[in-house]
């Protein structure tokens, strides 16, 4: 990676900075708001609105550190994008849902709303980095500041935002920026094909054997890479947004400049010190050989 590519990746790290979850600062949201289901991902069953049985007085998890080898691997792949902290303390100003449980129905509804603008958030900022997608600063910034305006709702107001024709917006804009760079990305390399790699969104990769592969510029959106073999492949510039990375082997990939990557996409992939991320995300601490 070059120095300006290291440069505007410590710059898009502080872009993001209130776009990390931050527990201390979160009243459990996520524990107690969200439902799951025994699973492979979750060891037991609860609803929507109960706090899980690890959930301790303090909004700590009691079982954190062991998580996945009781059975909990849902909760290391879960990131609220920092919407759990923004729900807490500017939303409801510190009031808990133990405190005010006359406001803990709509504190658990408010909070899986608050959890999408934000990750909305966390690729538009992305977007309004990369400079092939120039064309479109102007538009990114102005749905960004739009997005960004929803979050600081009031309960009430927040509640009646159509968070979907939101994101339907926000899809088809990142779409255009993905083309844009990708291409761009593409035309750049050494004997360049000038042209986007394109495997299609939503592609079923699941179990794919794609050792070493060359999915440079690669249209990766939506797709299933569930316990996919991707040892060693090139996803430079490749579109990760919502590809489902569990169980994917990473070791030795390259990631470096891949768009729409989330932290929660390399918790749930399997890794090694090898595999080359972008110096803004954090290398897992399952993953082999991790120093973390």
């Amino acid at each position: 990676m070059t120095a300006h590519q290291e440069q505007g990746e410590s710059s898009l790290g502080r872009l993001r900075h209130d776009l990390r979850g931050d527990c201390e600062k979160c009243f459990g949201l996520c524990c107690v708001a969200l439902p799951f289901a025994a699973s492979s991902d979750f060891a037991a069953t609860k609803d929507k609105g109960t706090p899980c049985r690890n959930l301790q007085d303090d909004f700590r998890c009691a079982v954190h550190q062991s998580l996945r080898q009781l059975g909990f691997r849902g909760c290391t792949v879960y990131d609220c994008f920092g919407a759990g902290q923004k729900v807490s303390q500017e939303t409801y100003a510190g009031r808990d849902w133990r405190q005010a449980p006359e406001l803990a129905k709509q504190m658990y509804e408010v909070f899986p709303l608050m959890w999408q603008l934000h990750e909305l958030l966390w690729y538009l900022t992305e977007a309004s980095t990369l400079q092939p997608a120039r064309p479109l600063h102007a538009k990114i910034k102005r749905v960004l500041r739009e997005t960004e305006s929803f979050t600081e709702l009031a309960p009430e107001a927040l509640l009646q935002v159509d968070v979907a024709a939101q994101r339907a917006k926000v899809g088809e804009l990142l779409r255009q920026v993905s083309e844009l760079v990708r291409t761009e990305a593409c035309r750049q390399q050494k004997g360049g094909r000038g042209k986007a790699n394109h495997v299609g969104r939503g592609a079923d990769l699941m179990g794919a054997k794609l050792r070493g592969a060359d999915l440079r510029g690669a249209n990766l959106r939506g797709a299933y890479l569930i316990a996919a073999d991707l040892r060693g492949a090139n996803l430079r510039w490749a579109d990760l947004i919502g590809a489902d990375f569990r169980d994917t082997d990473l070791r030795g990939a390259d990631l470096t400049d891949s768009l729409f990557l989330t932290q929660a996409q390399l918790n749930a992939a399997k890794g090694d010190a090898s595999t080359k991320i972008p110096p803004s995300f954090t290398r897992p601490p399952h993953w082999a050989g991790s120093s973390a």
